[in-house]
């Protein structure tokens, strides 16, 4: 994301909150009317897990601190509040403040290719970015999109990159087809809806927003089409912390496989936590479980399935330019991931 403001005004403060909550919840070993015990005796070993808590897909991280999961697996998580943009996702971990970031592929992917120091290593999720037409646009189909006009917040953003693969695999070229229009954050469906523009590229869960307010009609999603089994989000660990702690990353990954699949299965105890802890603007309880129970939070690949996964988005990447063409994307795909239950 290239957002720069915090549009449900949530604060750090709330994070570091639901982080102290998760000591007591845990302590309690209470989950699910389940009992746990640690997985492995000794101190936890502390991780500072950047997360965008404004986002509903990267509920669950905070969820399963709250609720214990990473406790389980004998992990000591600390969330932070990075930000809201994936520029701030790759300062938390440049500057030391987190050692494991959450983010889109499409954030991580030109860093590393520059050398960033840090690897992918389990997915999250899948499906939230989404591009809706207006009904007076005429747009049915991604095949109706040449000659149009799409609003998103930023040239570069995340769901310009992600469309702009929908659109050269349908063979409309992303550069001189369409015409991108940067309006502000919290302006992209009002443009639309304006007219000023057809058709909106934006992220959960704004775009289910707009979509619902301004009676938009879906054309696409990062879950289905081209993107059908893909995962969007992963989690990234900082190159010196994983030397250093691979074993507790092994257990990170595994919790947080955890964790989303219990996201897949209750989705509405999810929304409830989000909504209860997080109060995000505008959304009531039942509109975050149709959100969360949308995106495909059973799809977090790790291992060679990962590596194939960075792979086929760095291919997609370098079809609109946005990785150098001289990057093999299988070298690349290899190179920047760990696969940690080897």
């Amino acid at each position: 994301m290239t957002k720069t403001t915090n549009p449900s005004g949530l604060s750090r403060r709330g994070a570091l909150k639901i982080a102290g909550a998760a000591g007591a919840v845990a302590a309690a070993g209470a989950f699910g009317g389940r009992v746990f015990s640690p997985a492995i005796a000794g101190p936890a070993p502390k991780i500072r897990l950047a997360w965008t808590e404004v986002a509903a897909c990267h509920s669950p991280l905070g969820f399963g601190v709250a609720k214990g999961i990473y406790a389980k697996h004998n992990l000591d998580v600390d969330l932070f509040f990075q930000g809201a943009s994936g520029q701030t996702l790759i300062q938390a971990l440049a500057t030391n403040k987190s050692d494991v970031g959450a983010g889109l592929i499409g954030d991580w992917l030109k860093p590393l290719e520059q050398g960033f120091d840090v690897k992918l290593f389990v997915g999250n999720h899948g499906g939230c970015q989404r591009l809706l037409a207006s009904e007076k646009s005429g747009v049915k189909s991604v095949a109706d999109l040449k000659g149009k006009t799409i609003a998103t917040y930023g040239i570069g953003a995340p769901p310009q990159v992600a469309f702009q693969v929908t659109l050269a695999k349908a063979g409309i070229d992303p550069e001189t087809d369409v015409t991108w229009k940067a309006v502000p954050f919290e302006l992209v469906g009002e443009s639309v809806a304006r007219g000023d523009a057809d058709v909106a590229a934006h992220l959960d869960p704004w775009a289910w927003s707009i979509e619902k307010k301004f009676n938009l009609r879906k054309i696409a999603d990062t879950q289905t089409g081209v993107y059908e089994g893909h995962t969007c989000c992963v989690l990234g660990a900082n190159g010196p912390f994983l030397a250093a702690n691979k074993d507790a990353l092994r257990r990170l990954a595994e919790a947080n496989i955890e964790v989303h699949d219990y996201t897949a299965n209750h989705p509405d105890e999810v929304a409830q936590w989000y909504f209860d802890n997080l109060k995000p603007a505008g959304l009531t309880a039942a509109d975050l479980t149709e959100i969360l129970g949308a995106l495909t939070y059973h799809d977090h690949p790790i291992g060679q399935p990962l590596v194939d996964q960075i792979r086929i988005t760095a291919e997609d990447l370098k079809l609109v330019k946005v990785l150098e063409s001289s990057t093999d994307p299988k070298a690349f795909a290899e190179r920047v991931t760990i696969n940690l239950l080897a």
